[in-house]
């Protein structure tokens, strides 16, 4: 599920996990924070029970405390229990992070320090990364790119004992962004009312429970100008302009030019994995790219990148006076359709 940059991965860690395999200090960091919820609230609620959790549980905050504070902490010994907890919550405001060095010198196997540093990364050139890189305890959680998230969204799905269609998991990413969190709840609505004999979210259960429209979203839009469906465009784009929705489609149409212009590019066209790789798409999408490059000519594709470029400007107020976002979808769509 999430990019592997330094240490052990989320499945490795929430494998261990599982099996009370539990390391004596797990740094957390990155501008995901989903994966480093999902960590630090699983060790709170399962390493200790709850009586415990009373002589055992230490939960800091990093604009409220110090080094020194969570070091002596961390140096203490559990009472009636095997484990003694520390969670350091925003870390990343702490004053003096590399006096965390003392402690990893000689951390105790009886401790479980947690260290949720969201939002940043430390400099891979310092002392206390390096220690925390060589011991295993540091694991990075970069934010996912969205055109990772569909395939994100099929393997979280899958570990829930479900499945979704591809349509549906890139609409509900068109609808939705990158925030895992925001996915997260959305699935887990539509877990709740997929029956047990058909464990499988489509698009149609996605207008049903969540209220996206499966006909009328950035994601359908993107499909029809590919295939140069010239009164569905129009349509789809007169909906998102009169509900105000020129802020996604304009992003995502931007992303469907820069996949044809790179597919253009490509010296070989013709082995689908190579394709869906190289432009980060399920495979499954690989024929309407292909198409969409026989409406488009790259020197096309670059005229209508300019072009959202510009109209994103003017959707924002910048060299627009008066023009209504229906206005602004209309003119936009012609010059991309003829």
């Amino acid at each position: 599920m999430a990019i592997r940059k330094t240490g052990p991965t989320y499945e490795e860690i929430m494998n261990e996990l599982h099996n009370k395999i539990y390391r004596p200090v797990y740094f957390l960091q990155g501008d995901e924070p989903w994966f480093i919820d999902q960590i630090t609230d699983y060790l709170q609620n399962m390493v200790l029970d709850e009586a415990q959790k009373a002589f055992n549980l230490f939960v800091f905050y990093g604009r409220d405390t110090d080094m020194a504070t969570i070091i002596n902490t961390a140096r203490r010994y559990p009472m009636m229990s095997n484990y003694l907890l520390v969670i350091v919550k925003e870390a990343q405001a702490l004053k003096s992070i590399d006096e965390l060095t003392h402690y990893l010198k000689t951390p105790l196997s009886s401790t479980i320090l947690v260290i949720n540093y969201k939002y940043k990364s430390l400099d891979k050139r310092t002392s206390l990364y390096k220690l925390l890189s060589e011991k295993g305890y540091i694991a990075d959680f970069p934010k996912l790119y969205e055109d990772r998230i569909p395939k994100w969204i099929v393997q979280y799905l899958n570990s829930r004992k479900a499945s979704i269609d591809p349509d549906a998991a890139v609409l509900l990413t068109e609808y939705v962004g990158d925030d895992l969190s925001k996915i997260v709840n959305e699935l887990e609505k539509l877990l709740i009312v997929l029956p047990e004999n058909k464990r499988t979210i489509t698009t149609s259960l996605i207008e049903k429970y969540i209220g996206i429209s499966k006909e009328f979203n950035a994601f359908e839009l993107n499909k029809a100008l590919a295939l140069k469906q010239v009164v569905k465009a129009y349509r789809i784009g007169k909906y998102l302009a009169d509900n105000k929705l020129l802020v996604v489609a304009i992003p995502s149409m931007y992303s469907l030019f820069s996949k044809i212009l790179l597919f253009h590019s490509l010296p070989d066209k013709s082995d689908k994995n190579i394709v869906a790789a190289a432009l980060r798409i399920n495979p499954f999408f690989v024929e309407e790219y292909r198409q969409a490059a026989r409406n488009y000519s790259p020197s096309k594709a670059r005229n209508i990148i300019a072009l959202l470029r510009e109209y994103d400007l003017k959707s924002k107020g910048m060299g627009n006076v008066s023009a209504e976002p229906t206005d602004l979808m209309k003119e936009l769509l012609f010059k991309i359709l003829h």
